[in-house]
């Protein structure tokens, strides 16, 4: 069992130094750098997809030794316009990420990525290898078939039957052997009320399974109807789109570009959202990646044993 020191709290609250935005077709792409601006490069991608980079996500790195960069990716977030779906696919986002290094002049950077992160950092490194230094990922998820089917459909339900049954309840009776698919045709449809309500319920659905024990004030946030529209409507695009991976093992076949790279992967025993095996298969196919299994914890990046590894993992890179 790994030692947790107390030391290993979320850095201090700092403000950026810099911010601004990349023009990419209609999409505006918001991006910030903070910590010390000749310090070792890290950027940090959020989950979702649609969730959105949030002011706590600079605070897993030292600012002292880190040049801490952030962005919101496609139509969430400070981006713009809001919730847009256009142009919005996996490569798009990768190739963001490589903008954004050319933009601020990085050689090589560290790339920290957790849940959505998890999957955009590896269809990054993948794709440009020489431009990362190390990975640390968290709660690893690959869009397969069989997890996209354990939380939208059955599996996850079984284990937080109440939060079901509020995901549930957005969709007639009939139209439930396939959860996303009926989604879908809500998010697409006229309707903006009914849209709106299914969001915050696919939305509240994530929020409800993410912590091991309940927050109640990440499902408040969840429900936010701005938040709740982009995180909603991007992650059922990406979703039934299968993340627009060439096939379901894309990522996990092409692990040797990237086996060169220190990598570590921080995985919570109980996470529901994207179960343990994920993170297990990956850890197989990669056995030079340092697997970490945070033993008391669930989904999120804020339980105290994941967000202790992750930032003991930051330190080790710094």
């Amino acid at each position: 069992m790994a030692f947790f020191s107390k030391k290993n709290k979320l850095f201090p609250s700092i403000e950026p130094f810099d911010s601004g935005f990349i023009k990419k077709g209609i999409h505006e792409i918001y991006y910030e750098q903070s910590g010390n601006p000749k310090g070792k490069p890290a950027i940090f991608l959020h989950g979702g997809p649609g969730g959105g980079g949030g002011t706590l996500s600079r605070r897993f790195f030292n600012p002292k030794k880190y040049r801490i960069v952030v962005f919101d990716q496609r139509g969430c977030g400070r981006s713009k316009p809001h919730a847009s779906l256009e142009d919005n696919t996996t490569w798009h986002l990768v190739d963001d990420i490589e903008s954004i290094r050319e933009k601020l002049e990085i050689e090589k950077w560290l790339v920290f990525g957790g849940s959505w992160g998890s999957t955009l950092s590896l269809a990054y490194a993948q794709k440009f290898p020489d431009r990362v230094s190390e990975l640390i990922l968290r709660g690893i998820f690959m869009l397969r078939q069989k997890e996209l089917e354990w939380f939208y459909q059955y599996g996850a339900s079984e284990i937080y039957p109440e939060a079901w049954q509020g995901f549930l309840d957005e969709i007639k009776p009939d139209e439930r052997s396939n959860l996303m698919e009926a989604y879908r045709k809500i998010f697409n449809g006229e309707d903006q009320e009914k849209k709106l309500s299914a969001a915050r319920a696919w939305s509240k659905w994530e929020a409800s399974t993410s912590y091991i024990n309940h927050n109640p004030g990440a499902v408040k946030e969840s429900i936010n109807a701005e938040f709740a529209l982009a995180f909603a409507l991007i992650e059922n695009h990406y979703f039934v789109n299968k993340g627009f991976l060439d096939h379901e093992n894309q990522l996990l076949d092409n692990v040797d570009k990237i086996r060169h790279i220190p990598c570590v992967i921080v995985q919570g025993r109980y996470d529901v959202v994207c179960p343990p095996t994920t993170a297990y298969e990956l850890s197989s196919r990669w056995p030079e990646a340092e697997l970490k299994i945070a033993p008391f914890s669930g989904h999120s990046a804020f339980e105290k044993e994941i967000r202790e590894l992750l930032i003991e993992a930051t330190n080790k890179f710094a």
